[in-house]
């Protein structure tokens, strides 16, 4: 048996454009089109993004109702304080390692290292 032994199908441009015209007047769902022809869904989706006919693309619809929402917002607005207090911390230890830095030379240790150690300073 060859490796490549698969039957390719090509489709004309009229086929196409009829399995999207009967897509969009709703009498079949893509599931029966692809059973219907032998074709496979992604090959309609294929053919949808083709022609640009988003209009034929599932599409999703989120339904949320009002504690919902609310919980999403005050998790956002936590998520927010969470970085600026992140942030805070960050430029707080660069803070610290530049005083550490400048009391390290002033003080004649050869690095900060050294005057943690002698220091018995942690992190």
């Amino acid at each position: 048996m060859y490796k490549n032994d698969k039957t390719v199908r090509r489709y004309s441009e009229s086929f196409k454009l009829k399995v999207l015209n009967e897509l969009s007047q709703g009498h079949c769902s893509k599931a029966q089109l692809a059973k219907l022809y032998g074709i496979n869904s992604s090959t309609i989706n294929e053919w949808i993004r083709k022609y640009d006919r988003k209009d034929l693309m599932n599409t999703r619809i989120l339904v949320e109702n009002q504690d919902e929402v609310s919980r999403l917002r005050a998790l956002k607005k936590e998520i927010e304080q969470l970085k600026e207090l992140l942030i805070r911390k960050d430029m707080e230890k660069l803070v610290s390692d530049s005083y550490l830095e400048v009391a390290a030379e002033n003080l004649g240790y050869k690095n900060v290292e050294e005057l943690k150690k002698n220091l018995n300073i942690k992190h």
